[in-house]
């Protein structure tokens, strides 16, 4: 068991390193900057110099990178270039509204893809399971960058039931997070489907049936505890896209979480809180992967953690 996780911590320390490596030298090397965005094409060239100096901008890359490495590992993600601020505050400011449409849109999913998924697999091939095939194809075929607007024109500007934007009022989560929920039941839906079909027909459902059990209880007791472990694994795939989707999403809500955090921040060159940004995500992705893989054992006792 320690080995195990030691080995799945080593790998994901090397992915982080190599992420936040990447991120740091494409924003680097990408036309434009952060000076001329802080002061203006306009500005005078010693200005610009002198706040070059001051921010470091004038050293070399290697240089760079090094300082940046060096700060991570005091768990100093540095300061901001635009607002002065340390990037640390910014990120505990945009967290929760992430968390908050992450959590939001992953129950929306289960809530839609599980008894839809279910349904479609004790009457296959009826019209339930066309529909939910149909729903299916249509989750996975809608980009969230189409989505989002198309939810926008109908239940904000046609029928005003939401706000078009922002986190001022409650209901302003239920559009960002069904365009990132209704993407993700799709696939779940879909795997929910297969992964019980092909439990239903084993064995101990056969006997299950032979001794009276009802049907409720074989589908929900025994068929999904056994169909749950591929399930997981799309699942704790599907949960880093989530991740990547939330920075189109919340920039078409303008929802002020994490990823409009990223757009904002690369508009303006503003190094350190895209690369904390990258951070941040990736380092969410890794672990989640790495529950994920935990929770076969809980699901199957046959897998061994050991290997």
């Amino acid at each position: 068991m320690l080995n195990y996780l030691g080995s799945r911590l080593f790998g994901a320390l090397l992915v982080v390193i190599g992420v936040t490596t990447i991120v740091f030298m494409l924003i680097h090397v990408v036309p434009g900057d952060p000076v001329e965005v802080m002061l203006g094409e306009s500005a005078q060239v010693a200005d610009k110099e002198a706040l070059r100096e001051t921010l470091g901008l004038n050293l070399p890359l290697s240089t760079q990178w090094l300082n940046y490495v060096s700060g991570l590992l005091q768990l100093d993600l540095g300061t901001s270039l635009h607002s002065k601020r340390p990037v640390v505050e910014i990120l505990f400011e945009r967290i929760p509204a992430t968390s908050i449409l992450a959590g939001t849109s992953i129950l929306i999913a289960l809530i839609i893809a599980l008894p839809l998924g279910v349904l479609a697999a004790v009457r296959k091939d009826s019209f339930w399971d066309t529909g939910a095939m149909a729903f299916s194809m249509l989750g996975v075929a809608i980009p969230n960058f189409w989505m989002g607007p198309l939810l926008i024109l109908v239940f904000s500007l046609w029928l005003g039931w939401f706000p078009v934007s922002g986190n001022d009022q409650t209901l302003s989560l239920v559009l960002p997070a069904l365009t990132l929920g209704t993407a993700l039941a799709a696939i779940l839906s879909r795997m929910i489907r297969s992964s019980l079909l092909e439990v239903l027909n084993e064995d101990y459902i056969r006997a299950a049936n032979a001794r009276g059990l009802s049907p409720t209880t074989i589908i929900w007791k025994h068929g999904l505890k056994n169909a749950a472990l591929p399930v997981v694994t799309i699942m704790g795939m599907q949960l880093g896209a989530l991740l990547a989707g939330a920075v189109i999403t919340e920039t078409v809500f303008s929802w002020p979480g994490i990823g409009q955090l990223t757009i904002e921040s690369i508009q303006k060159r503003d190094y350190p809180v895209v690369q904390s940004c990258v951070l941040l995500i990736s380092l969410s992705y890794v672990f989640i992967n790495l529950l994920t893989d935990l929770a076969y054992a809980y699901l199957d006792p046959r897998v061994s953690l050991s290997e």
